[in-house]
Formats: C-alpha cells, structure tokens, sequence
C-alpha cells in the first residue's frame, strides 16, 4: 500500500500543481513553493526505489513496518495539502463565472483584489505545509538508511511450495462430487469438441484446495486407464517454457535432457507426444503473457484426439489465456460447514479417545464455522488443535481471531499474501480498501467503483473513464477470486450482489490494521482513543442502540471515510452532533450517513457540510425526514457522487447545484415526489453521468427540458417527470435524448406536477412530445406513464432492437394497444390502468390485418412465417377495467403466426369483463406460470377441475387464482418460487414502495 501512495503523490506533483501567474509576481512566495516541491518529489522518489523490498520485509520486521506506516502518514498528508490547493484554485474560477454580467464593474473590481489577497495568504499556508511534511521525510529517509533495503530490480521473489502429483486421499474431504465432474470432463467422450488438445482450468482463491482436487483426478483410476501418459509439472511464477519443456522430456526420458536452444527443445517434445494420448497438469499458472505459452502448446498439438491439459490457477484471465474454453473453467467453491468440520475433526481428533472427542466437539463445530469452508484453513486448525489437550485451551483457539493464531498465520499467510502482492499497485489500493466493511458485507459493484473513484484509486485517460476503470479493476480482482457472486437481486434490477470470503477480509484487515477500523458503539463503553489513532484513515461506526454519535469519533482528525451503519438503528439521532463533525472532520472524501428505510432520520443538513472541501461522496440515501440541503453544499467542488434516493421530502435542490462541477452521481430515485423542479444550472454539470430523476416544470426560475442537451455523458438510468407541464416542444427536441448513448433505462412520466395549472390548452400534444423524445436506439427498457394521446405508437419505436423491458401504466385516453409485437428482443412486459382499452386484436402482435389476408395457404407454406413476440418471457396487464375481448387468431393465422413462443409467466388481475384468453395463450407449452386475480370471468373459465378453460391449461406449472395455488409443480417452485415472481415494472406506487422496502431490509 505504501508503494501505491507515494506512486499516486510523485504523479500529482508531476502533474496537477502549477503555480499561478500572479503567485509568480511575489517572487519570494514563488520560490519557496517550488523549492519544497522539488524536495518532495526527491525525497519520494528516493523512497520510491526501495519499496519494494520495505514492504516484502514489513511481514516479518516490526520496525520496518513502523517505518512504513510513518511514510503512509506522510504521503497521505502531501495528498491532503494538495487537494486543499487544487479545490481552492477552483473556487475562484466557479465564482468568476457566476459574477458574469451579474455584478456592478465596482464590486467586481473589489472581489478581484480580496480574490488575490486571499490566493497569497493560501501559498504561503501550502508553502508552510508542504515544508513541515519535507521536515518529517528529512527524517524517514534517514531512517531508510539503517534497514539496509535493496534496490526494486534486486529484491528476490519469495519462494513459492512446489507440488508434486501424490495425494492421501484419506486426508481429503466433500471433493467427490468435484472429482466425478473433472474425471468425465478429461475422459467423457464429448469432452473434447474434435480437438486434439482441449485446456481445463480449475480456477479458485489461495487455500481453496486447487492443487489438492488436481491430484485427486490425476491419480483416479479411469483417468490413469485413460491416457498414455501422465506428467505432472508445478509452472509457479515466473512462467518458464523452457523449464517446462525439458520437465516433460524428463518425464518421457527418465533423466533431465542436455538439449540447449529451444527451437531443438520444442522439436523433441513434439516428437515424444506424437501419436500419443496425453495427461499434462500444469499447475499453479499465474502468468498473463499468452507468448510464453503459446509456442509450447504448439508442440503439445501433435498428441493424440482427446489429450488434456489439466490447469490450476487462481484467476479466471490465466485460464482464459491458457486457451480454455468458458465450458471447460472449472469454478472450485467452498467446503460446506459439514465437510469442513469432518476434515477438521480428522486432524484435531486423531489419538483421542472417544469420550475426549465427544467432550471436545461443540466448540470444534465452532472453529469448524471459523474456517469458512476454506479446507487449508481447516487443515491448519485442525493440526493445531491436535495437540491442544484441555476445553479450556480449544475455547481460547475459538475465542482468538484467526490472525492472532501463530500456526494459522505462519501457514495461511503465504497463500493469501501471495494473491495480494502479485496484483498491480492500483488493485492493491482497491482491494485494501475493502477491510473498512464489517464482516459479511454485501456488496455492490457500482457503490464500490463510487467509493474507489473517492479515493482517487482510479486513473482514467480521460475523466469521464473513471467509472470504465473501476469497472475493469473490479473484474479483473473477481477474476483472481478475492470477490465471489452472492446473489442476484431480482428486485433491484437483477443487480449482482457480491461478497468477500471472510479470510481474505480478515487478510486484508491485519495489512491495513492501522487504517481501517471497526468501531461498534453500545452507547455504554467510551471508544479509548491513544496517539495510533490519529493513523486511521477510513473507519465505520456500527450503532448497536440509539446512541448519539461516539464522542471520540472527533480524534480521528486525519479520517478520509466515515461509514455510518445504521442497519439496527435510524439516523435521527445524529443530527446535533453533524455540525461539529463537519468542522472537525475535514479531511472526509467519504462520508455514508445512509439510514434504514423505515426508520426516522436526520431533519436537515447543517451549513458546517461546507467545511468539508475533500470530500468526494455523501450517501443520505433514506433519510426521509430530510427536507433540504443547505446552499453551503454547494461549495462542495470535489464532490462526485451525492446520493439522495427514497429522501422523499425534499422540495427543493440548492440553487446553486450549478458549482459542483465535479458532480458525476447524482442519485436521486423517489425524491419527485415533493421536488417541484431541478434548479438552473443543473446543465453546468457536464460530468454528470446519473441523474435518476429530471423534473420539468412551467417555473421560469427552474431548469428546462433543454438543459439536458448539455449532459452528453448520462447513462443507465433516466426518469423525466412533470412532462405535462411542457409548453415548448423545441425544449424537448433540444434535449437531444437520443444523443445519450450510455442511457439504458428512460421513464417518461407525462402527469401534470402538483401545484400547476390542469388545463392543457397551453400544453404541447403528447404524440408530438414523445416523438421528439426519442431515445437512443441501444435503449434496453422503457416505461411510459401518464400519456393522454388516443394512440401511442411513435416513429422510432420499432427501431429499438435491443428493448427487453417495457412498461405502459396509466395511459387513460388509450383505445388501442401498439404493435409491440414486432420488437425483437422484448422480454417483459407491462400494461396497466387503461380505461378505454376494450379490445386486444392482431394488431397487438405486430400483423396487419390485410398482411394475414395475403399469407400463403397451408399447402403451399405449412411452416409459421411470422412470428410474434419472439422473445417474451414475461407479460401482465393490470387494471384494465373495460377489457372484454383477446381475440384469437383465425385458422389461418394460427398456421403462420407463431405468438409468444418463448413466454413463461402471465398475470391477468383487475380485468373484470374479460371473456377469455385466446388458443395461442391457452396452449402455450411454454408458459410455466399463470396468475389470475380480481378478474371473475377469467377466474370461473380456469377453476381447477370445474373451468371450461381447465383442460387447456392443466399443462401449466404453477396456477394462482385469486390468491391461491390451485397448481404448483416442484420445478415451478424451484424457478420461481410460487409467489415470488414479479418480473416487471407495476406502475403502482404502493407495490413499488412495498417492493424497495422489502429490498433494503
């Protein structure tokens, strides 16, 4: 980590710092600055060239880790003056532009000079800084001296356990099933797809048991009966093609081969593996450079069809770059709890007797848990606990964290700190970052890259790449397994949900012990705070009671992130205490003061929050108490992600929003409930790349549809609400929507806002607006509200390929449906409170009545030519009150027309006058679940056994009528989970809030 900051600080004063022109006239001032930014740079430079070995020795040598802990606090201090120096060049600039035009020559002639007043006494303040840190290096380069470091191209590589192919398979457990499933790959006829050589990779996180599952395939019965021949090679790092190649003469020979040159290497293994059946295991491969292996496997390529090379390796890219196939990764998981306390059992009970074991195995159940289904760890216990006679020593075992354990950090250590040194220095910063989250952290890849980007972890070449950075670093660490995927969350947009395996946590927490810390507040023990503290730099405080803000937390004046866990207890009662966090926390680029969803919550933002010029991301997500924010925020010009979503009470953003030019995350999901309109200036922010909501209004003191022309770089997610307020259809074409590439999901939501005037005389035609709102074309889902046109089917519709998603809700003055039918790759859809809607025709599907009258008979063309709804999965109609009739295909559409071929659920409620369902619904053997409900019709005609329709569809999986599951098959329920399943967007404000309430807690 060290060797990450002081890189991150040489490139800033590389960089970011010049000295301003009318510094330049005070030539004294001028000098000083840049003589104490040479000595920086010197003295981190001469640092720079010995980290290496520094931080390879901190493991074992306590001095040296001290020694580095005071460079950390030193280069994160040139990190904060810096800033400090670059935000208050900013302000002036912001201030210069506001005054435009708006300020009599007089006062801007007054603001000038206070401006140039105000820049000398701040250089002389950086100058002064920048000199008290130089005074601090003077020191640790002295000391660097006395440790004796080598130069980075000298430090040796630590020596890396080199494997051989036997196992004890009695010391092996839960691997069966992983062994059935690679022995069939390496020997299963349809494993190698007709190429001679076919690459499987097991790939999983140090200590997982890689090497151990490899070994047990290698020597199974059918893979030895199976090959001609079986070599086993430990590949290690650095990856050494000729060491490999002479390896596997050897094996072929029985001695080493005194060949030289590798052309002539090459040519002899190609001649030993001609014709022959092989079995090659590599394992442990970390190399990236697909050159070095590419030559070797060319001389593998001359074994006989259906010869494997068998990889172990801890990243996904290796396996990708050895030539695997994805079908042929082998992804090794976890023990379960179970497996894990038999190998645990088996090590630590071996000798005793019965009645000591049966004394002993409640707490061994207990460490077992400890190892997290990692099998090293488990092993390394279990050889621990062997010699650990009395309940009293095994509860101190239990009791200890597991770092704490000589043996466990003697034997785990290596495997993990391997993983951890061997990543790039910016994957390091990233990684580490990480040990500021409890335990068991759920985590989400966008809030992550958010929180990185806070940190400056994250080099783009241009700013608006940041977010493509993170996302890169991101992958990349999944891919070497030090995040897993925990789950999907259907309800939040089937958003990827990740998870740290609790070793690697606990890993990372003993590397950043002085900068990350876990503070739980009881509101009974006072936090006892000594000089270590003033190290931390990111903490977070868990509440276990409604307790006022811990009293210390104020000693950690150096803290760059404050998380605020509020998962047992609301926020409000924080708010007293903000103002003087505010001023005394000033160091802050993360501050989460994010509340639980139904709890109560701060009130309002002090103005102290402008103190705050580090600071990067403010989360106040919930918090639905909260009813502005002060216009101090504003001065926040750093500031990059601000989330506000579900603060419902807001009325108003600052009107000065427009200064935060550094604003990319402008999250603010469910706050258009009470905002009556975005401020003007909102389209000075040309970095913005989320706006979740945009609300137009009349008000000529508010922002304008138009404003949104200039934000060229939003993406995902955009909802544009109060659209029945616009009276200027320029302003919507201005707007240039479907300039917006990187927008996903748009929401146009066409009510009147609350408060302005309901007659539509001045308003603009709804056709006309949503035609000059067209989106761009790779749009992926679109949810239209509130539309008052007879007819909605705008000219760019049909040329949105990629949309999987549409939602259509309260579109009162709708007679008919459109034909979305034609869309491609339409996946779900929604159609809900259409009042006037009495029938659903072919039209619907996208067919023309006069195109059915011109297809072909069935004896000239017997196969369908059309096909409707190709992709749909999903369908549901709401509230539909007047709906009678679906009508059917006739006889001879339905020989042509194949509709909904790929549908698995349909729900049906509130459709009182229905009739029926069509056959092409009815007989649908791909529709899985049907959900009827408040429809009396439609219910009666379904009834299990009674229904007129029952015949038709007791072929479904899953029926619900009106509730109850009159139909449910075990495989339903496994996809589905019966009730579960609400695939698409409802328009109802009550099912929405009841769904995202349900999602945070």
């Amino acid at each position: 980590m060290a060797k990450s900051i002081v890189s991150a600080v040489l490139e800033k004063l590389g960089s970011l710092i010049t000295i301003p022109d009318e510094i330049k006239q005070n030539i004294e001032l001028a000098l000083a600055l840049e003589e104490e930014i040479g000595k920086l740079s010197v003295h981190f430079q001469d640092i720079q060239s010995v980290l290496q070995d520094a931080e390879s020795k901190q493991v074992k040598d306590g001095h040296v880790r001290y020694w580095l802990k005071k460079l950390k606090d030193a280069a994160y201090d040139v990190e904060d003056v810096l800033d400090e120096w670059k935000s208050a060049k900013l302000k002036p600039q912001l201030e210069k532009e506001e005054e435009v035009g708006n300020f009599p020559l007089f006062k801007k002639m007054r603001r000038s000079i206070s401006s140039l007043t105000f820049q000398t006494m701040l250089h002389y303040n950086i100058a002064s800084k920048i000199k008290n840190i130089n005074q601090q290096l003077d020191c640790i380069a002295n000391e660097k001296d006395r440790y004796k470091f080598g130069l980075e191209k000298d430090v040796e590589e630590s020596q890396r356990l080199v494997t051989a192919s036997f196992i004890d398979e009695d010391e092996v457990y839960g691997r069966f099933e992983d062994t059935t499933i690679l022995v069939n790959m390496l020997v299963g006829e349809n494993s190698s797809g007709g190429s001679s050589l076919d690459v499987i990779s097991i790939v999983g996180m140090g200590g997982i048991g890689k090497t151990t599952l490899a070994q047990l395939v290698y020597n199974h019965n059918d893979v030895e009966c199976h090959f001609d021949k079986r070599i086993w090679i430990c590949v290690s790092d650095p990856f050494d093609e000729i060491r490999i190649a002479k390896e596997i003469l050897e094996a072929f020979k029985g001695e080493s081969p005194k060949l030289v040159g590798k052309d002539n290497i090459l040519l002899e293994v190609r001649s030993h593996v001609l014709g022959k059946k092989m079995l090659i295991v590599l394992d442990d491969v970390w190399t990236e450079d697909a050159t070095k292996w590419g030559q070797l496997k060319n001389s593998l390529k001359y074994c006989s069809l259906g010869s494997r090379i068998l990889v172990t390796t801890r990243k996904e890219k290796v396996a990708t770059i050895m030539g695997t196939m994805s079908s042929n990764v082998f992804l090794l998981h976890t023990l379960s709890q179970e497996e894990c306390w038999s190998l645990l059992r088996h090590r630590a009970f071996c000798g005793r007797t019965r009645e000591e074991s049966e004394n002993l195995e409640d707490i061994g159940w207990k460490i077992a848990k400890k190892c997290q289904g990692l099998p090293l760890a488990a092993s390394i216990l279990g050889g621990l606990l062997r010699f650990k006679r009395t309940r009293e020593q095994w509860q101190s075992i239990l009791d200890s964290e597991i770092w704490d354990i000589e043996e466990a950090e003697r034997d785990l250590f290596p495997p993990l700190s391997l993983s951890y040194y061997e990543l790039p220095l910016a994957l390091k910063q990233c990684i580490s970052y990480c040990a500021v989250f409890s335990k068991d952290t759920i985590l989400s890849k966008d809030e992550l890259i958010k929180l990185w980007m806070a940190q400056d972890y994250l080099k783009g070449v241009w700013v608006e790449e940041m977010e493509i950075v993170g996302e890169e670093y991101f992958d990349e660490l999944k891919m070497r397994s030090f995040f897993y995927v925990f789950k999907r969350d259907e309800l939040d947009s089937g958003i990827v949900k990740y998870k740290m395996h609790d070793l690697v946590h606990d890993f990372l927490q003993v590397l950043m012990e002085t900068e990350c810390l876990m503070i739980v507040s009881d509101g009974f023990e006072k936090l006892k705070v000594d000089s270590s503290f003033e190290r931390v730099r990111h903490a977070t405080l868990k509440r276990r009671e409604a307790t006022p803000m811990e009293p210390n937390i104020y000693h950690f004046k150096k803290l760059r992130s404050l998380l605020v866990d509020s998962s047992y207890h609301d926020t409000s009662s924080l708010g007293p205490y903000l103002p003087k966090l505010f001023d005394q926390l000033t160091c802050l680029r993360t501050l989460n003061l994010s509340n639980s969803l139904f709890g109560n919550s701060i009130e309002e933002l002090p103005d102290e929050i402008g103190n705050m010029v580090h600071l990067r991301y403010l989360n106040l997500k919930n918090n639905r108490k909260l009813k502005e924010l002060p216009e101090s925020l504003c001065e926040l010009c750093n500031l990059q992600t601000l989330n506000l979503k579900w603060c419902d009470s807001l009325k108003e953003l600052p009107s000065g929003i427009g200064k935060i030019i550094n604003l990319r995350h402008l999250e603010n999901e469910r706050t258009d409930l009470r905002l009556m309109a975005m401020p003007k200036g909102i389209g000075r922010l040309t970095n913005l790349q989320t706006l979740s909501v945009f609300v137009v209004t009349d008000n000529n003191n508010a922002s304008t549809l138009g404003d949104l022309q200039m934000l060229k770089y939003l993406r995902g997610h955009l909802k544009i609400s109060g659209l029945g307020a616009v009276c200027d259809l320029t302003e919507a074409k201005k707007a240039e929507i479907r300039e917006k590439e990187g927008l996903r999901t748009l929401i146009l939501d066409f009510a009147i806002p609350k408060g302005l005037m309901s007659e539509r005389l001045l308003r603009t035609n709804d056709g006309d607006l949503l035609e000059a709102l067209e989106p761009p074309p790779c749009l992926e889902k679109l949810e239209i509200r509130c539309y008052r046109g007879r007819t909605i089917y705008p000219y760019w519709m049909m040329g949105l390929t990629n949309l999987s998603h549409v939602s259509l809700g309260s579109c009162l003055h709708l007679n008919f449906l459109p034909p979305l039918g034609k869309l491609p790759s339409l996946e779900s859809l929604y159609i809900g409170e259409m009042r006037r809607v009495k029938e659903v025709g072919v039209e619907f599907l996208g067919v023309e009545r006069e195109e059915t009258s011109a297809l072909p008979s069935s004896s000239e063309s017997p196969s369908s030519s059309i096909i409707a709804f190709p992709n749909l999965k999903h369908l549901e109609f709401f509230d539909l009150k007047e709906w009678e009739s679906w009508m059917p295909l006739t006889i001879r559409e339905e020989e042509h027309i194949s509709v909904m071929p790929q549908l698995r659920s349909l729900t049906i409620g509130s459709c009182p006058k229905l009739r029926e369902l069509p056959c092409y619904i009815l007989q649908n053997t791909s529709l899985r679940q049907l959900d009827i409900s408040q429809s009396p019709i439609l219910s009666g005609r379904c009834r299990k056994e009674t229904g007129e329709d029952w015949l038709k569809i007791s072929h479904i999986h899953s029926i619900i009528i009106d509730g109850l599951c009159t139909q449910v098959n075990s495989s339903s329920v496994e996809e589905f989970g019966v009730l579960r399943l609400q695939p698409i967007h409802s328009s109802s404000s009550t099912l929405e809030f009841f769904l995202e309430a349900f999602r945070q807690n």
